[in-house]
Parts: structure tokens; sequence; C-alpha cells
């Protein structure tokens, strides 16, 4: 092969070789954000715990992950996705470490929370496979690396347990098996940062012009952004809600109503902080050019609210529903419940494709209406149903939510490139906003019940969507020197 050949080469396959490293380094992600789950008998063991404590554990893994996706989103815009997904599987390892090392309750508790941290690694490479492949297959791309990254957790589920009772074993075992993920991870952040890049040479990785918040190109769409906003602290206040005492009791009643007090403040600072970063340019014209709607934000928050907060939901409840149901083994409802989240490394990059082939808005529809049908066909399995027939219909349910996903974030990179990390963070906040919703809602209501508004707030979100407009032409960003560059999004 000649020099030139070589590099020929080299430039059509490297964006295939970014791809790879930045899904692995997702995977890694989410094997230690779940590495605690299938570990559940030895840590309780352990700690003789109860199921309440256990409960909280659950509530404390995922709290920190709605706002560290809008940090992330910032942090990744600002200082490119090498950098920044490097730093988090380094700062990662030693998080894990903290939790395997834990000698109390209230250790455990503490790390299991910060290492809702580690939640956000998802955030980053949207931004790294938006800057690599052009519009024309962003969403294949996009969901290859969502779904073969959130095969993760599964991996986490049919390897920790085996390595804690077989490689290690011991009452320890489990300790060694969550601190070999951080070491993992460790190693593979050095290798990252040595391999990637954020862009193709001689690209050019837009930044915002300032720090803080989204820029917004109206003073209709900078309330919409404020209004946005809401739904996560709402969030946020429910998982103190459920970790009072009126929930599992983890927190007293005066640390709860510090907690609040604090969310209140921290809404008040975001808003403030989004008025710096509008201030000045909502007083004058904005460039046609410059501008982008924020109803297209709005609308792919509340369809990944609907898609990846289900998932997260159903995923949790799934295993008891079919052990209740159909009267099966914790083992052999573990099995079938694990169908849901196998279908993400087939289904997720399906949906990005589709969404390439066939047009952004029209796909998303198609699949949330799928989806809608499928939750209404969940919430009449009952006992009398054969049991290959319920797998298939949750199987047949979860291609629709996966595939989803994948057309939501075949969408994101295309909004606005120099703010793509904190559109990806906000949308992949409101995936676990979802999360938190629903599985309130499944607290006070039966399985049933819960399919059935899982269903409900698809159809509202079909009907969002069709409000959606598709990307026309290119993007326009303005280069350092002050000319501005056309970014193909069709």
């Amino acid at each position: 092969m000649t020099q030139s050949h070589l590099r020929l080469w080299e430039l059509s396959h490297r964006p295939v070789q970014i791809l790879h490293f930045t899904w692995i380094a997702f995977f890694l992600t989410f094997v230690m954000w779940f590495s605690h789950a299938p570990l559940k008998p030895f840590i309780m063991a352990a700690f003789d715990m109860s199921n309440e404590q256990w409960k909280a554990l659950l509530i404390l893994n995922v709290a920190l992950t709605i706002p560290a996706r809008i940090v992330i989103g910032m942090l990744v815009d600002r200082f490119g996705p090498r950098a920044v997904y490097s730093l988090l599987l380094i700062s990662s390892a030693f998080l894990c470490w903290g939790f395997a090392l834990a000698q109390t309750f209230e250790q455990l508790a503490l790390f299991r929370f910060l290492c809702g941290f580690i939640g956000a690694g998802f955030v980053i490479g949207i931004r790294m496979v938006g800057e690599w492949f052009p519009a024309r297959s962003v969403g294949l791309a996009e969901g290859v690396y969502g779904g073969w990254g959130n095969f993760g957790s599964a991996a986490a589920a049919w390897t920790l347990p085996a390595l804690a009772a077989y490689v290690y074993g011991g009452a320890d075992g489990w300790r060694y098996a969550i601190a070999t993920t951080g070491c993992v991870a460790l190693v593979y952040g050095i290798i990252y940062y040595r391999k990637v890049r954020n862009t193709p040479k001689g690209s050019t990785y837009f930044r915002p012009k300032k720090s803080g918040g989204l820029e917004v190109s109206s003073r209709r769409d900078f309330w919409l952004y404020i209004a946005m906003n809401v739904p996560m602290y709402i969030a946020l206040a429910v998982l103190v809600w459920k970790l009072s005492p009126a929930g599992v009791g983890l927190l007293s009643e005066s640390t709860a109503s510090v907690l609040w007090l604090l969310l209140l403040a921290l809404f008040a600072f975001q808003f403030y902080q989004i008025y710096q970063v509008n201030r000045e340019h909502l007083d004058k014209r904005i460039p046609k050019q410059d501008q982008y709607k924020f109803k297209q934000v709005a609308i792919l928050d509340w369809a990944y609210f609907v898609t990846f907060g289900s998932e997260l939901a159903v995923v949790s409840m799934l295993p008891a529903f079919f052990m209740e149901t159909f009267d099966l083994t914790p083992v052999m409802a573990g099995l079938l419940g694990g169908a849901f989240a196998l279908m993400n490394l087939a289904a997720r990059p399906g949906g990005g494709y589709l969404s390439d082939r066939f047009g952004r808005r029209k796909t998303l529809s198609i699949l949330i209406a799928g989806l809608a049908c499928g939750y209404l066909v969940l919430a009449t399995v009952n006992a009398a149903w054969m049991i290959p027939f319920a797998v298939t219909a949750v199987m047949v349910c979860s291609f629709f939510v996966q595939a989803g996903e994948g057309a939501v974030f075949a969408m994101v990179p295309l909004v606005k490139r120099r703010m793509t990390g904190q559109i990806a963070g906000m949308v992949g906040a409101y995936g676990n906003v979802g999360a938190v919703t629903f599985l309130t809602v499944y607290s006070f209501v039966d399985a049933s019940a819960f399919f059935l508004v899982i269903a409900g707030a698809a159809a509202v979100c079909l009907w969002l969507v069709q409000f959606l407009e598709e990307p026309t032409g290119h993007m326009h960003e303005v280069m350092p020197d002050g000319t501005v560059q056309l970014i193909e999004v069709a």
C-alpha cells in the first residue's frame, strides 16, 4: 500500500475508530454506574441492610445524574469531549473505589450518590460523534454509540456476580469486583485521551460565546428555556421526598427541608446565570443565520422523557412484574426482564438509521406511536397470557422505545453545533426526569395502570413532535476570525 493510499484509508476509517473508542468509554461508565445492582445479595449481606435501605441506594444512584448531565454538557462545549471524557473516566475510578471500600451504610450511600455523576458520561460522546460524522449518517452513528454503550448495564449484570463469587470469592468479593471496574476505567481514560481528537484534522471546534447556560435567540425562547428547567428541579425535589421520613427515611425532616431550600436557591442561581448569558444579545437583533428555535430542544426533551425515561422505569420493575404475574423464580424473572435492555444493541442504531433515511420528524412520530401502542399491549398482560407471548410483547415494545431514543439523538447534533453538549445534557437529563416521574407513579398504582400512564404520556409527546421542524440546508457557525462556516444538517 502506497503512502497516499494509506493516508486515504486512515481518513475514511478514522470516524469509525473514534466511534468505537467512544462507545467503549460510554459502555464503561454504564458498567460502573450500575455495578451495584447485580451485587445486591453480597452488599446487603455485608451491611445487614433492609430492603428500604437498598431502595434508598437505588434512588441515590440516579439523583445526581440530572444536574450532572447539565454541568457535563457545559464542560464538553467549553473544553471538548476528549479531555472531559478522559477526566470523567479517571475520576469515576476513585468513586468506584470509595464505594468498594465503604465500611458503613452512610459511607456506602454517600459514594452511591456521587456515582450518579458517572451517568453523565453519555452526554460527552454525543458531541464527539456529532463532530466526526456528517448529517446523512450521524443518526446511525449516534445510535451505535448509545445502544452499544447502554449495554454496559447488562454486561455488569452478567459478569460482576460471577467475578465476585468465583474469581475473587469470600465476603469481600463484591468489593474487588467493583474496584476492578474502576481500574479498567482509569486505564481506559488515559488511552482515550491519547487516541482520540475532538474534531477531524482541519475542522474547527466551535465553543459557546459564554458559559453558564444555553444561548437562546429570542425573549420567548428565554422564558421557554426557564420553564423547561422547572421539571428537573421538581424531579430532584421528589427524590428528596422519597428519601425523607415520608419515604424511605434516610433523611431527617430538617435535612429534607434544607435540601428543598437549596434546590430553590439553585434554581434562582441558574435563572441568574441564564439571564447573564443571554442579557446582552437579546437586547439587540440576533443575525438570522445565527438563530435557532429553542422549541426544537424542548420537544426533544419531552421525547426523551417518554423514551429513555420509560426504559429506566420499566427495567427497574420488569423482573418483579414477571415474577409476580407468572410465579417465576427471581433468576428466571431477571433473565426474562433483561429482554427489554437487550434490544438496545440493535434498536437504538436502527432508530438512528431510520431517522437518517426517512427524516427526523416522521421517524420519531412513527416510533413514539409504536411505543404508545406497545405499552397499551403490556397493560393487558396478566397470568392468563403464555409467557413466550408476554416476552415477545416486551421485546416489540422495547424496540420502539429504544429506536425512539436513537431517533431523538439523531436530531440533537443538528440543532446548534457549538452547544451540542449542553443540548444533549438537557435532553439526557429529561430522560432521568421521566424515570423519576414514572417510578413515582408506579409507587401508587399497579403495573397495568403504570403502563397506561406511559402510553398516555407518549400520546401527548406524539402531538408535540408534530411541531418539530425538520433540519434543512446548513447551520451557520461563526469562526474565531469572524467568518461564517456552513455545516450540513440535511
